[in-house]
């Protein structure tokens, strides 16, 4: 919008013309583009209401999968809430984590229990990607003691009744719609979890007593079209470069607005491409390693003029350190009841690994790690969302969460080959 920087910045510098003439023209000009912004906003407010989610849970689209009819309540279901929830150590904390049956979900539920937590996780088992992946790591979480709600975030009365049955201290809200390429497949599934299903359990949370602090899953892909690395908290997140990126964006912000009106406690964490094992299968070192071992060509982006693509890849251990660094830290929240009764924190951290690896490197180790040479087609990384690189600088997590990672990508795949090859061993599962 370089036109602008053009004008400027006292009004005093415009001759202005006072006929009736221009007077005219511009009400009729100011009329007709409120009369233009006005329809564009009810088309927008129509297309959201009649073609969202919630409007008819039996459809076939793909965006409104998430709002099934999920059955909850009674006196069992509320024993097993409180259960799970329960503190087993002294100084133990409960901890309701959303997407619980998710990738990093599930590693954090896991490590919150093992310490002594109460954990509850709610999930909708969506089929974003397979669902059995999804049962599996809740069958793994149920064998350690942690009940893994069926529900929506946007079902408020689910909510609420959760926070009747257990007083949490703490929200670990990791449930998104995740994904960088599908938001153009499915752009309102993002609009529908990310930001209204967040502002949902803001809702709740803040009418609590007492209110939870809060962390949540940011993402590194808010740094959208940025070129100064390594990326920094203090850096500009104002260009996204995905309809993903802008709801994390407008998560942050929305973050902001609850902290400053409610007095909720809130840490975002900005996420640098996690992996690891029961990782996610629409992420390329996943599908990369199903396709090598299938003898299928995997397609390699490169950056402009046959540029490097790289990125900051975080293994899972690292990540789940760094959220519970943020829970431990975390304050409490200063409202009650709805109102704010002093300063809250406000946070964000980058969570990364601090070691950018180009994916052709990604692709070279998994070869070395599965014995198979990849068939590989390099083609031009695409106006999909997709950025050349992402680089993280984590000084700030450091010093306040005590975050230091640890894991190279060469052990971190290792790790995951080796879970990958057990759990879809002897063709028992389907990769896809």
């Amino acid at each position: 919008m370089k036109h602008l920087d053009d004008i400027p910045s006292t009004p005093g510098k415009f001759k202005m013309d006072k006929s009736p003439y221009f007077h005219r023209t511009r009400w009729q000009s100011s009329v007709a583009k409120l009369a233009f912004w006005s329809l564009v906003f009810v088309g927008l407010i129509f297309i959201f209401f009649y073609r969202s989610p919630s409007s008819n849970p039996v459809s076939s689209d793909p965006s409104r999968r998430s709002l099934r009819t999920y059955s909850w309540g009674g006196p069992a279901w509320e024993k097993r809430v409180r259960s799970s929830a329960r503190v087993r150590t002294r100084h133990g904390v409960s901890v309701l984590v959303t997407g619980a049956a998710g990738f990093v979900g599930t590693h954090v539920s896991a490590a919150l229990k093992r310490r002594g937590d109460g954990v509850l996780g709610l999930d909708n088992f969506n089929d974003y990607y397979d669902p059995s992946l999804k049962r599996a790591r809740q069958a793994l979480l149920e064998r350690s003691g942690v009940f893994v709600v069926e529900g929506d975030i946007n079902d408020a009365a689910l909510l609420k009744k959760l926070f009747e049955v257990v007083p949490f201290t703490h929200v670990m809200h990791l449930a998104a719609q995740a994904g960088v390429r599908y938001a153009m497949e499915n752009p309102s599934s993002y609009v529908h979890s990310n930001i209204a299903g967040f502002v949902n359990l803001l809702e709740v949370c803040k009418s609590a007593n007492p209110q939870p602090a809060i962390v949540w899953a940011s993402s590194s892909s808010v740094y959208g079209l940025n070129t100064k690395v390594p990326f920094s908290e203090k850096d500009r997140t104002d260009q996204p470069a995905s309809l993903y990126a802008a709801t994390k964006k407008a998560g942050e912000e929305i973050a902001h607005t609850y902290n400053h009106i409610y007095g909720l406690s809130l840490t975002g964490l900005r996420f640098f491409t996690v992996y690891g094992p029961w990782g996610r299968p629409d992420m390329a070192y996943f599908f990369f390693t199903r396709d090598i071992l299938k003898g299928k060509a995997i397609s390699i982006f490169e950056g402009v003029n046959h540029g490097t693509v790289a990125r900051d890849f975080t293994y899972i251990d690292d990540i789940v350190k760094g959220c519970l660094g943020a829970l431990d830290t975390a304050e409490k929240s200063t409202g009650s009841g709805g109102k704010k009764r002093g300063q809250a924190q406000l946070r964000v951290f980058n969570l990364g690994n601090t070691s950018p690896v180009p994916v052709t490197d990604l692709v070279s180790i998994l070869e070395r790690l599965l014995k198979v040479k990849a068939k590989k087609n390099m083609m031009k990384l695409p106006r999909n969302g997709d950025v050349p690189f992402t680089h993280a600088n984590i000084s700030s997590a450091q010093r306040e969460l005590g975050y230091k990672p640890t894991t190279d990508l060469q052990t971190g795949l290792k790790k995951f080959a080796r879970w990958y090859l057990g759990y879809y061993s002897g063709g028992k599962k389907a990769a896809g």
